[in-house]
């Protein structure tokens, strides 16, 4: 089996996130992809339920800093990184005190998805991928998961097209069990479209819902994982119909985690172990 550099942005990583199937699929995965000889980076966003001073982390200087344009306002990317010691695992987090700390969670006490999730999605694709840019870390693959994460390929095809650093990179998508019900803004589309998305782009993110978001992420991607047996049926199907390399779920996890890894392999090519 190859090795190569393979990027890990997920929209919850255990033991910072709550513990469910897909943040204990989302630290697992990682460290099984580490052992086998990878290099790996992993980045989160900064939720304000993550305990800050019980996990130790701290800022990472030289990749804060920068600001990033949303809605046509500057917003400043901060990076904060901590650390799973069991497993010989660094996380980084994308921050900012605008859309983590003061809009907090991604949904209110009744379960409503918050309207800040526009902006706070986009910013969160874009800050991880110029945060990698700036480690100077140039991924053979990106294997994204959680709908937050769901504007990760738009810019990494679309707005980052003519910047050479992402050349050659992959993607890869989970499909996990972690479907809402609400819309997204309909503003959206403006700030999409402030960001150099083109009219192809924006036929895919119409009156964006949760469905209407993954599929848009599933049409970039190079390959489909289903994470969960709860996975969504109509994305499962749609991965499908779109000949995406796609793997099903498999109970067992060394069983999966064996499948996933050769699927990087077969995506990268010759080029993993450059």
């Amino acid at each position: 089996m190859a090795k190569g550099r393979i990027l890990f942005i997920n929209q919850g990583v255990a033991p910072f996130a709550e513990e469910s199937e897909a943040s204990i699929m989302n630290r697992q995965l990682p460290q099984f992809s580490q052992e086998l000889g990878r290099e790996i980076r992993v980045f989160m966003p900064l939720f304000e339920d993550v305990n800050e001073r019980k996990h130790q982390l701290h800022e990472v200087i030289r990749l804060s800093g920068m600001n990033l344009i949303v809605n046509n306002c500057d917003h400043q990317l901060i990076i904060k990184v901590g650390s799973i010691p069991s497993a010989r695992l660094q996380i980084y987090f994308i921050d900012n005190e605008e859309y983590f700390t003061k809009y907090g969670n991604t949904f209110d006490e009744k379960g409503i998805l918050k309207p800040s999730n526009d902006e706070r999605i986009l910013f969160f694709g874009r800050g991880a991928l110029e945060a990698v840019r700036k480690l100077a870390w140039q991924p053979h693959l990106i294997h994204y998961s959680g709908w937050f994460s769901g504007m990760v390929p738009f810019y990494l095809r679309r707005i980052n097209k003519e910047n050479a650093f992402f050349s050659g990179t992959r993607t890869v998508i989970s499909l996990q069990d972690d479907a809402f019900e609400g819309k997204f803004a309909e503003e959206l589309e403006k700030k999409m479209r402030s960001d150099g998305a083109t009219a192809k782009d924006l036929r895919l993110y119409q009156d964006l819902d949760y469905l209407t978001l993954m599929k848009a992420a599933i049409s970039y991607a190079n390959g489909v994982v289903v994470a969960s047996p709860n996975a969504n049926p109509e994305l499962v199907e749609f991965a499908k119909e779109n000949k995406r390399n796609f793997i099903p779920f498999i109970e067992d996890r060394t069983e999966f985690f064996t499948k996933i890894n050769k699927l990087y392999d077969t995506l990268c090519g010759s080029t993993i172990n450059n």
